[in-house]
C-alpha cells in the first residue's frame, strides 16, 4: 500500500468532517423542521462515512476518530466556506439545499475518480460504498428541495400523470 493512497484516505476523513461540519452549521440556521432533520441526518452520515475510512487508515497521527471529528470545523475547506459565506448573507433552507447538491456532487465525482485509480480491493470497496452514499445523499437533498420549492414529488408524478 503506498504512501499516496494512505495520504488520500486521511483527506477523505477530512473531507468527511468537513461536509459534517457543513450539515452542522447548517441545521443550526435552519427554521424549517423537515430541512433541518435532513441536514441533522446528513451531517450523522458525514460522521458515518469518516469512520469508513478511519477503519483502512494506517496512519498514527489520527489517534481517535472522535477527537479528531469533534476538533472545530476547517474554516479554509471549501465545505465549511460555502456554508460559511450563506450564513453571513441572506441564509435560507434553498440556498443552503442548492450549495450541498452542488457539493455532494462534486464529492461523488471525486469518490468515483479515487475508485478508478485504486487498486487495493479493501480501499477501493470503501471508496465505492462512500460513492453510492454520497449519491444517495444528492438524491435526498434534491427531493427535500423539491419540496421546499414547491414542486412535484417524484412519488406523485404518477397521480399527476394519470390525471
Amino acid at each position: 500500500m503506498s504512501i499516496d493512497i494512505q495520504e488520500a484516505v486521511k483527506r477523505s476523513i477530512q473531507t468527511e468532517k468537513n461536509a459534517m461540519n457543513f450539515y452542522q452549521l447548517g441545521a443550526q440556521k435552519m427554521k424549517d423542521p423537515d430541512a433541518r432533520r435532513i441536514f441533522d441526518l446528513l451531517a450523522k452520515e458525514e460522521r458515518e462515512h469518516a469512520g469508513h475510512f478511519y477503519k483502512i487508515y494506517t496512519g498514527s497521527d489520527i489517534p481517535s476518530l472522535d477527537a479528531f471529528m469533534n476538533m472545530p470545523p476547517d474554516n479554509e475547506s471549501s465545505w465549511v466556506s460555502t456554508i460559511s459565506r450563506l450564513i453571513s448573507e441572506d441564509f435560507n433552507e434553498k440556498k443552503a439545499m442548492e450549495a450541498a447538491m452542488e457539493r455532494e456532487q462534486k464529492l461523488e465525482e471525486a469518490l468515483l475518480e479515487m475508485v478508478s485509480t485504486v487498486d487495493d480491493p479493501q480501499i477501493k470497496a470503501v471508496y465505492e460504498l462512500n460513492a453510492k452514499e454520497t449519491h444517495n445523499h444528492y438524491v435526498m437533498i434534491e427531493s427535500e428541495y423539491a419540496r421546499l420549492m414547491g414542486m412535484v414529488h417524484e412519488t406523485d408524478i404518477d397521480t399527476f400523470v394519470r390525471e
